[in-house]
């Protein structure tokens, strides 16, 4: 998975997931949260504008459910 550089752009796509991924995952933090919010916006660029904020959130929720290796 590549890691997207921090944006200059407000998507609003991007805040809305980020806020309920925050209250949903609130055991990694607001940085881990933003940084694969804003790498599954990059991914899904060229996805339709009205489908945005959808697939951004549901793609991030399915990353960050998945567990890591210890």
């Amino acid at each position: 998975m590549t890691m997207a550089a921090p944006t200059t752009v407000h998507d609003p796509s991007v805040r809305s997931a980020v806020t309920r991924l925050a209250k949903e995952f609130p055991d990694l933090g607001p940085r881990s949260i933003v940084l694969v919010v804003r790498t599954c916006r990059e991914e899904l660029r060229g996805s339709p504008d009205g489908a945005m904020p959808e697939l951004v959130e549901r793609l991030a929720r399915q990353r960050l459910k998945i567990p890591t290796p210890r």
